[in-house]
């Protein structure tokens, strides 16, 4: 009895498990019900694709732009990106050139050969399917050596160089171009006036900028009207340098200056001095003139960097008056903070236009000053004609350049 139930416990547990297999197999494949996605994306329109022109343009890039898949954002909403093709021949094979995102209209080519002829051909793609290929060629890169949205550029700077000239022209023809006294001059002479009446020295610092940059130029021809103006009042001028070629022209420069007023004898060569081309060992020693020697009025004029403002607050705490100049933008807010009075920017170069009636510097700042001129009238003739009508042609194309 017991071998048979045995028997019939092991029949029972077999057909059990026969029937659970067969009601597995029997349950549908939720698998093979989804419906693939068969439907690709509908494709790009307004393919088209040109020499890229840049300031660095070699002819090696091409711009590819196009118009987004219906079903980019709208439509079936699949397109997960767009696949980019290159061909060198209308019968040639394609070879992928790059993939770019959904919602993306153009495409840079930067590997390009100049003067070959490509075939440029972009599919969107649905992570499933691709749509149908847009095609657009032939285009080749070639090497540009000016920029034609640049039209515009180019004309205003031929009109400035344009005006320089005839501004110099008049100049030296003894024109009498009118330049507005700068008010920082003032600020010299009364801070020389001030020296003189203390009898104490004047201490003029040119910067430390090389003999070549255009800020130092026109310190040097400040320094040659304080130093007739110590001439006159017999005052000790004191000029330390950190570049030799500086120390060697502001050497004549004050020569020349005692020589025109008539005091040749009063020139002390000792006090235009070379201390270093290191920027804070020059700082270091032009404090320590300021302490031992205790100037009435320190005159900063050109290019200066981080050194200004220990120069400046050592002047402040010396009890100097401190007036200066530069078109350092970095380091006008420190002279602005710890000077009596400050040339910013084109101050500078207008005060030693100014100072020495050469034609070339009068040539220069009117020029700029017109071109200014000419600048804000076309933007605010610009603006003007924006608001009457935001579609004017003129528009258009000032906003293309």
């Amino acid at each position: 009895m017991t071998m048979k139930l045995l028997r019939s416990l092991t029949f029972l547990a077999v057909v059990s498990l026969a029937v659970c297999a067969c009601a597995q197999d029997a349950r549908p494949d939720s698998s093979a019900a989804m419906s693939l996605d068969t439907v690709p994306p509908a494709p790009i329109t307004c393919l088209e694709a040109r020499d890229y022109v840049d300031n660095s343009d070699a002819g090696d890039k091409i711009h590819i732009t196009w118009s987004l898949s219906a079903d980019d954002g709208g439509g079936m909403s699949d397109v997960a990106s767009y696949q980019l093709w290159r061909s060198e021949g209308a019968e040639a094979g394609w070879d992928s050139l790059g993939v770019a995102a959904a919602g993306q209209t153009s495409y840079l080519d930067e590997t390009a050969e100049p003067g070959v002829d490509y075939y440029y051909g972009v599919a969107a793609f649905d992570g499933v399917n691709y749509s149908e290929q847009t095609s657009f060629g032939p285009v080749a890169g070639r090497t540009n050596f000016f920029q034609k949205t640049r039209v515009s550029v180019l004309v205003l700077m031929l009109v400035f160089f344009g005006m320089v000239l005839v501004f110099t022209k008049l100049a030296e023809r003894g024109a009498d171009l009118f330049v507005r006294r700068i008010p920082g001059l003032n600020a010299i002479e009364e801070a020389v006036g001030r020296a003189t009446e203390m009898g104490r020295p004047v201490l003029y610092v040119p910067g430390i900028g090389e003999i070549d940059n255009i800020m130092t130029i026109a310190s040097l021809t400040i320094l040659s009207h304080v130093a007739k103006i110590t001439a006159r009042y017999e005052t000790p001028l004191i000029v330390p340098t950190a570049r030799a070629v500086v120390m060697s022209a502001a050497e004549e420069v004050v020569k020349e200056a005692y020589a025109a007023v008539g005091k040749p004898d009063g020139y002390n060569p000792d006090n235009i001095r070379y201390l270093s081309d290191a920027q804070f060992a020059f700082a270091g020693a032009v404090n320590g003139i300021m302490l031992r020697e205790k100037p009435a009025a320190n005159l900063y004029m050109g290019a200066f960097w981080a050194e200004s403002l220990l120069l400046a607050e050592t002047g402040f705490e010396a009890g100097a008056i401190q007036v200066a100049g530069t078109a350092m933008v970095s380091q006008l807010p420190f002279f602005v903070t710890a000077c009596d009075f400050t040339l910013m920017g084109e101050e500078l170069y207008a005060a030693s236009a100014y100072l020495s009636r050469e034609p070339k510097l009068l040539g220069g700042l009117k020029g700029s000053d017109w071109m200014k001129v000419l600048s804000i009238t076309i933007m605010a003739t610009g603006v003007i004609i924006y608001l009457l009508n935001p579609d004017n042609a003129f528009v258009a194309w000032f906003s293309s350049q």
